[in-house]
């Protein structure tokens, strides 16, 4: 049976590039749905005049290896249309031995040629990429589902705004609830059966997480590598203190720091610094660590997904439906313990408080923070009598 393409949000902003010269990067993780992205802009908007490499098929690898100019005969002689554009999308572009000369040449010497590639690691493609790029790739990151795709792959219509009432607030309610315990890893969302979906994210688990990125960064420590995620993931949405992890699972400084840029750099975690404008009452140092996807965090934590929401999980949801929609996120923490969860810069300043219960939130370090920096305020929550908004409202504002 054929799956479903479905449409991913990035999709337009990919869209109006294709007239472009720039090479379009796409960046992810693996099983994100980089793969059916490029097939629904295939299908979808391309159409014609179009070529897919995948580079773990050693032929192709072995063809692009060769050079441009092999490239070039080889879609020739499959009837690619030299009169018009010609699209040629190559997935994995990580595996090639020297992507950057690959793509100069290809970018400076074909301009009948518009490439599209995707990779599963910035951290990999760092090292193989070099500055000699700069100014010929427009790059796009893209993430599990956030919570109106997710609701898109459920198959459910809903409009997400700030007027909708409080029935469809409540079957949203118990959606986000559903998203939140599995996460937005598009297998696992299609998936029904809650065995199959442990199974499945279990399976990305051990392969993109704990050998993958492992391999990637050329970890020997394997048992502190492991045991650092599944610390990471029970401490998602705290405060990062690298030197407390390092005592506690008796690893140096440096490899914990190590070990993060190569979990973020692979789309594992993202790190968030504090907003502060330079008062001394104000803590500037240790960023707050956030997992990039509820489902993983859960099996990494817990063994398991929970049957209720956590705090954490939930400021962790919110965090990512910020981040998803392309904010600039800070959070806001003082000497005597003063703390906002996110402060977002965008047209307007937001300081925002999340409470997984509407009945926890406690408004004044909001008050507080808004009369020093004029500020708009909001309390984000899931539960009880509401006395703030939910995400999806606070998305469609800010």
């Amino acid at each position: 049976m054929i799956q479903k393409l479905y449409k991913r949000k990035i999709t337009d902003e990919i869209i109006k590039y294709f007239e472009s010269k720039e090479i379009i990067v796409i960046y992810g993780a693996r099983q994100v749905g980089k793969t059916s992205l490029l097939r629904h802009l295939i299908e979808n908007h391309i159409k014609k005049n179009v070529f897919y490499f995948d580079l773990e098929l050693p032929n192709l690898l072995e063809l692009c290896n060769q050079g441009t100019e092999s490239v070039f005969k080889y879609l020739i002689q499959k009837g690619a249309d030299e009169k018009n554009k010609i699209f040629l999308i190559i997935d994995e572009i990580q595996y090639l031995d020297d992507p950057t000369k690959f793509l100069k040449i290809m970018h400076d010497h074909y301009p009948a040629l518009k490439l599209i590639v995707s990779g599963s690691s910035t951290f990999e493609i760092k090292k193989k990429f070099k500055e000699s790029l700069a100014g010929r790739t427009i790059n796009f990151e893209i993430y599990p589902l956030n919570f109106e795709e997710f609701l898109v792959f459920k198959n459910k219509e809903y409009r997400l705004n700030k007027e909708n009432g409080e029935t469809i607030n409540k079957e949203l309610i118990e959606l986000a609830e559903e998203y939140i315990r599995f996460g937005g890893y598009p297998k696992i969302v299609l998936e029904n059966s809650e065995e199959k979906k442990q199974a499945f994210l279990g399976q990305i688990i051990s392969t993109y997480v704990r050998k993958d990125i492992r391999d990637l960064g050329n970890i020997r420590n394997i048992s502190s590598f492991n045991k650092l995620i599944e610390l990471l993931a029970s401490q998602s949405g705290q405060l990062l203190n690298v030197l407390e992890i390092s005592n506690t699972l008796k690893i140096n400084r440096e490899t914990v720091l190590e070990y993060l840029d190569l979990l973020e750099n692979t789309f594992i975690i993202k790190r968030v610094t504090p907003f502060h404008k330079n008062l001394r009452s104000e803590i500037s140092k240790n960023p707050k660590i956030f997992f990039l996807d509820t489902g993983m965090m859960h099996l990494l934590w817990l063994k398991e997904f929970p049957k209720v929401i956590f705090g954490n999980s939930f400021e962790t949801f919110v965090f990512l439906e910020l981040m998803k929609a392309g904010k600039k996120i800070n959070f806001w923490r003082t000497t005597n313990k003063q703390e906002i969860d996110f402060i977002v810069k965008d047209k307007e300043m937001y300081a925002i408080e999340v409470k997984l219960n509407f009945q926890n939130a406690d408004n004044r370090n909001l008050r507080f923070f808004s009369e020093i920096y004029k500020c708009k305020t909001a309390t984000v929550g899931l539960k009880g009598e509401k006395r703030g908004k939910y995400i999806w409202e606070l998305i469609g504002e800010i």
